[in-house]
């Protein structure tokens, strides 16, 4: 058979807008995941798992965009001719199975869940079509204490992630945002006024990316980006649109909550959007969280349309830079808010439910810039090196006895003919000793265990070689059965 020839080959390439995930911020993201969930868990609620793939059809008109099956979202014909598509987010699959499962769920149901959701939206920097998100999600009941709640549980959330003083769950209502554009003509119930209100609905989501004068043109005719990607707008007059941009720019706190009322005082809905966040705000005070931890703020929309109720976003506090310096704008790490007619779309009956997300990959690249300057922790595997190929069984027993110690070992597997090798090896994999055993070793019923963080410290400090083989600094020699033990004392060491 012919070998395909060398321009048949493929190219090694990542799709547009995904990114491989490596080691090092894999066991970070599972140390955070860790922490959300213990929060969650202490609210009460329980883990759920839904599929990556639903049926185009259940996610509905809530998709991003609706023209066609693929718009906003990444989707595939299965050989039944259905359509499916891959979860855009976790709150669809959850009404889809709140649906399936409503006679025998014990209501309030309290569920979250933790996974992946895909895209299909124009990538840019820090923004993938692929990402992490961990949800929590209370349905079947209307009390507006459940969405106090959530604000807590956001704000709990960010305390056990270190940033109690660093971030700010900002709390807005969907139903105060469509007194607002009532009072402007567009009405929230009428079918033709739908589109209207949802591009504008949208366009001042966009507001702490583009600011005020990109807002204004998508409230307007629409508006070019710097790709050259045109957005149509919602067609407001110039006045409307200085209405609306004087509300979501107001301000935060209680005394524009207060304010807001005089806007909406003609609005049945707006009124009712009021009365139900400042019962919310009476609750989560009362809870004893202040307004640096929970505030209103009008500038809060959230884009997706399924919202029907208070909202809310969890917004970083902190001065956050890149690598090189420069400001490093992250916008919101998590957010949510009530949705009481996506169940209904199933049931044909009112499932009012709530629910908060947190964007994993999102807050860990914060968490990351804020901790740029600390120092790095060898976190690798002990290694056991291989002087003799010989003794490979020795080495192999060595390794046993570490990893039954619940240390993380691995035997060096390369090729062992050159020593400083295995130890260049060590240093890349982040190992923090490394273990040896030669000859003399072996006939004294010794090892001798290098220090690699210690050592490195060492090695900075001693100016020539020949001082480095008088100290070998940060080595030693122990007997063979106190091995797992004088370990364990290094690994001590450098912990945290």
């Amino acid at each position: 058979m012919a070998k395909p020839s060398k321009d048949a080959r493929p190219t090694a390439r990542l799709p547009k807008g995904l990114r491989d995930v490596e080691a090092a911020e894999l066991r970070a993201q599972a140390a955070m995941i860790d922490k959300i969930r213990a929060v969650y868990e202490r609210y009460g609620f329980e883990p759920l798992e839904t599929p990556a793939f639903e049926y185009t059809d259940a996610l509905g008109k809530f998709l991003p965009d609706q023209d066609r099956p693929n718009e906003g979202v990444f989707s595939l014909q299965a050989e039944d001719e259905q359509w499916l598509s891959l979860r855009y987010d976790l709150t669809a699959p959850l009404a889809r199975y709140v649906a399936q499962n409503f006679q025998t769920l014990t209501k309030p149901f309290r569920r979250y869940a933790v996974g992946h959701v895909w895209r299909n939206e124009k990538p840019g920097p820090g923004r993938y079509r692929q990402f992490l998100q961990f949800d929590a999600d209370t349905v079947g009941t209307d009390s507006v204490a459940a969405d106090a709640e959530m604000c807590m549980l956001a704000a709990d959330t960010l305390e056990a992630l270190g940033l109690k003083d660093g971030a700010v769950v900002k709390i807005n209502s969907r139903k105060v945002l469509d007194g607002v554009l009532e009072s402007i003509g567009i009405d929230p119930a009428a079918e033709s006024d739908a589109k209207k209100r949802l591009v504008a609905l949208r366009a001042i989501d966009k507001l702490d990316r583009l600011g005020a004068d990109g807002v204004s043109l998508l409230l307007g005719n629409g508006r070019k980006d710097e790709s050259g990607d045109f957005t149509e707008g919602a067609g407001l007059a110039p006045a409307a649109i200085d209405k609306v941009l004087k509300f979501v720019t107001s301000g935060s706190g209680q005394d524009s909550l207060r304010a807001v009322e005089s806007v909406i005082k003609d609005s049945a809905i707006g009124r009712e959007g009021v009365a139900e966040l400042i019962e919310i705000e009476r609750l989560v005070e009362g809870a004893g969280y202040d307004r640096r931890r929970v505030c209103f703020d009008p500038s809060i929309v959230r884009g997706l349309e399924y919202y029907t109720g208070p909202v809310f976003e969890v917004d970083l506090t902190l001065q956050l830079a890149s690598a090189s310096g420069e400001p490093l704008r992250m916008g919101s790490v998590g957010s949510g808010g009530r949705y009481d007619g996506l169940v209904e779309r199933f049931t044909g009956q009112k499932v009012p439910a709530t629910g908060f997300s947190i964007g994993i990959s999102r807050l860990q690249a914060a968490l990351a810039a804020l901790n740029k300057d600390a120092p790095a922790k060898a976190d690798g595997p002990v290694i056991v090196t291989v002087m003799e190929k010989a003794h490979l069984a020795d080495y192999q027993r060595m390794v046993q006895a570490l990893r039954s110690a619940d240390i993380r070992t691995e035997l060096y597997l390369g090729n062992p003919k050159k020593f400083g090798k295995q130890l260049e090896y060590a240093d890349k994999r982040g190992s923090p000793c490394v273990v040896i055993q030669g000859s003399d070793e072996r006939e004294k019923g010794e090892v001798t265990l290098k220090d690699l963080i210690e050592g490195a410290k060492a090695a900075a400090a001693i100016a020539n070689h020949e001082e480095w083989k008088e100290t070998r600094p940060a080595q030693v020699s122990v007997k063979e059965k106190d091995l797992v033990a004088e370990v364990r004392k290094i690994l001590a060491r450098h912990q945290s």
